[in-house]
């Protein structure tokens, strides 16, 4: 069963779609069950102006795509680097167990379009952490 929030965030999602003129975007997917979450964004400074996303999968990978954009909007880089997995189920108000993959989707994707900024700014082009390297529980 899924919370009120879950399904509020899946019925009504907020910054679905793709930012025009994107700084930076990821894609991510779950090879497990196939959810793909790709958020994109826009920049001001070190500030995050835009931010949307692109979800195809299940309502919990839907509404933790919309509630993650939701909490970094506004946010600066590092606030949003700052951003828990806890923070970001306790804001959909829970998840199944059978859902919590959607939340590691969530935070993943976030972590490699925050990489992906970093890469940007600092002019270094090379590859990207891996899940192992960024401390992913799944790796």
């Amino acid at each position: 069963m899924y919370s009120a929030q879950v399904l509020e965030h899946f019925e009504h999602p907020r910054n679905a779609g793709t930012v025009a003129g994107a700084d930076a975007s990821a894609r991510m997917e779950n090879p497990a069950c196939g959810d793909v979450l790709e958020l994109t964004v826009k920049l001001a400074g070190e500030r995050i102006e835009e931010i949307r996303f692109k979800a195809k999968g299940c309502v919990a990978a839907m509404a933790c795509g919309s509630a993650v954009t939701e909490l970094v909007h506004g946010k600066t880089v590092d606030e949003a680097r700052k951003l828990s997995r806890a923070e970001l189920v306790r804001t959909v108000g829970g998840l199944p167990q059978a859902s919590e993959h959607a939340g590691h989707l969530a935070m993943d994707a976030l972590g490699a379009l925050l990489a992906k900024v970093e890469t940007r700014d600092s002019g270094d082009h090379g590859p990207h952490p891996s899940k192992a390297e960024m401390g992913h529980p799944d790796s």
